[in-house]
């Protein structure tokens, strides 16, 4: 292009900063591998042949197109263009995802945001198969090769029926649950936290006569009503008070506050670029804003958990 637009190789060359010799045996190469002769030489002048004239279209087009690819990878670098692959898993409120992609986009408008509802142990096969980014994950769970936001937590209560004794506590002691089933999500989406719950349900005077599995509103809502069984569940997770309570269930925080929903935000350790920052922030500031979720220290390791412990 420059030796086209130059018609001369010494300015040609001092355009573009190099010596005349290397930009003429550059042109000869070319010339050599595009198997066509590109200009006419001659002691005082370079012309342009045709074959040339319809190259030059071509190049300029290249290396606009280059030029379009080098500023691609910078803004994907900076966080600013492409395609992140995101998990939530299935507790998190309809109000925190909308908060938290509405917060994503604002600040990172270029970036196509791709969330997958999926379980803190899908999550991590994911990470481990390089098919996700970025995930919000439960606590306890196996963390290792990943790196961690701030962990938050969001205290649980209990969804139990209207008409139970239990249901007249302004908070719930788990003690008070003895004789009731317990409604859990299925065991293989977060073992440890599954064991976890379990352990210090027991440990505070509460062990279900049977444990069923179910994540579904709907769902759960008719075990609750049909089965003699309560819920472990967030404030965030009910429904909006617009006036009409719910005649058949009740929501209460337990006494004590035992039990709790611990996430952050977890990524492959060395892959934590603008991008995955950008959703971890995003993600922090929605559990804030919209759960209440709090900045956690725990006062013992999240660490794994023996299976059967919760039966000791």
């Amino acid at each position: 292009m420059a030796v086209a637009e130059e018609s001369h190789f010494g300015r040609a060359a001092a355009r573009l900063g190099m010596a005349q010799p290397p930009l003429s045996q550059r042109i000869q190469r070319l010339e050599r591998e595009l198997g066509v002769r590109l200009f006419e030489r001659t002691s005082r002048q370079v012309t342009i042949t045709k074959a040339g004239t319809l190259l030059l279209v071509e190049a300029r087009e290249l290396l606009a197109r280059s030029e379009s690819l080098m500023a691609a990878a910078r803004r994907i670098r900076d966080g600013e263009s492409g395609l992140l692959r995101a998990g939530l898993s299935p507790d998190i409120a309809g109000e925190t995802v909308a908060a938290l992609v509405a917060d994503f986009q604002q600040r990172h408008a270029g970036l196509e945001l791709e969330l997958h509802e999926l379980s803190t142990a899908q999550q991590l096969a994911r990470f481990a198969s390089h098919d996700l980014d970025v995930g919000l994950i439960h606590h306890p769970c196996d963390v290792s090769g990943l790196e961690l936001g701030p962990v938050l937590r969001r205290e649980l209560g209990v969804l139990l029926p209207r008409d139970t004794a239990a249901a007249e506590f302004d908070e719930v002691p788990l003690a008070s649950l003895a004789g009731y089933d317990l409604i859990l999500f299925p065991r293989a989406g977060a073992p440890v936290l599954y064991d976890d719950l379990l352990t210090t349900c027991a440990r505070n005077g509460y062990t279900p006569t049977a444990v069923r599995h179910g994540q579904g509103a709907s769902f759960v809502r008719g075990l609750v009503l049909s089965a003699k069984a309560v819920a472990l569940s967030t404030r965030d997770a009910q429904p909006a008070d617009t006036g009409h309570r719910d005649p058949d269930l009740v929501w209460r925080p337990l006494a004590g506050a035992p039990l709790a929903w611990r996430h952050s935000a977890a990524w492959p350790r060395g892959h934590g670029d603008a991008a995955v920052s950008a959703f971890a922030e995003a993600a922090t500031r929605a559990l804030r804003t919209t759960a209440g979720a709090i900045d956690d220290t725990p006062s013992r390791p999240l660490h794994l958990r023996p299976a059967v412990e919760y039966w000791l």
